[in-house]
């Protein structure tokens, strides 16, 4: 069932197990002046959630904000067929028999003029493959004040299983905003990250939303720019020398 979040902002959720641990999954949904709607990461679609977007508006925008948050989409897309699908770069290859409506390339731009958005430029996870890239686009709900983001941070706390708590104390994402520390070691190029990290920083944003974790309501600009210090750390050893 959808969840009001703030004016014209909502999220919807779902259990989802990962490597064995029950980490969740979340959608969010922003409703532009226009009364159409921009649904993000779709989860997996019920009557009730359906009909819960029809009363809230229009649904004019389908994204797959990276290259693991895809196996929705499609499902989404037959449902509200006049929908735009985007998708990011790299998405047509994995997934070639979705049907899309744009490829995100441009790596900074808007919706509306409402809903900025900037691709996550450099990082990467960890998974059973190995290191891959994520190609992750990040967006930013002005009216709201909010950071919608899906697999490059991560917050786990009290509210998970004791299983889920532990492992992140020990990855380092519990009740902190911040990517796994394997998923530091992956990320390679911290200079492209960095780059996207001070751009995120330049909105104006209190609340974060996140794919996997407890939303943040409040201070959220400096929990982000803590849990990523760490690509910051050779510019502060350098002053420091």
């Amino acid at each position: 069932m959808l969840r009001e979040i703030d004016n014209n902002i909502w999220v919807a959720e779902q259990p989802l197990k990962y490597w064995g641990l029950e980490v969740g999954t979340r959608m969010t949904v922003i409703r532009l002046t226009s009364g159409e709607l921009i649904v993000i990461s779709p989860i997996q679609s019920d009557k009730t959630t359906i009909e819960q977007l029809n009363e809230i508006g229009n649904v004019a925008y389908i994204i797959a904000p990276n290259l693991y948050h895809h196996l929705f989409v499609y499902e989404f897309k037959s449902i509200y067929q006049k929908a735009q699908l985007w998708v990011v770069p790299g998405l047509v290859s994995k997934r070639p028999e979705l049907s899309f409506d744009k490829e995100i390339n441009n790596k900074e731009g808007s919706i509306q003029e409402e809903v900025d958005y900037l691709l996550f430029d450099g990082f990467k996870v960890l998974d059973l493959t190995g290191s891959s890239i994520v190609n992750e686009f990040v967006f930013f709900h002005q009216k709201s004040r909010t950071l919608i983001l899906t697999d490059i941070a991560f917050h786990f706390d009290e509210t998970f299983s004791l299983k889920t708590r532990f492992a992140a104390q020990i990855l380092g994402a519990y009740k902190v905003l911040s990517p796994s520390r394997l998923d530091k070691l992956a990320t390679t190029d911290k200079e492209k990250v960095k780059d996207s990290v001070e751009k995120i920083l330049c909105w104006d944003f209190d609340r974060v939303i996140m794919a996997h974790g407890s939303i943040i309501e409040t201070n959220g600009k400096q929990k982000f720019k803590q849990g990523y210090e760490w690509v910051f750390e050779k510019n502060y050893l350098s002053k420091k020398n």
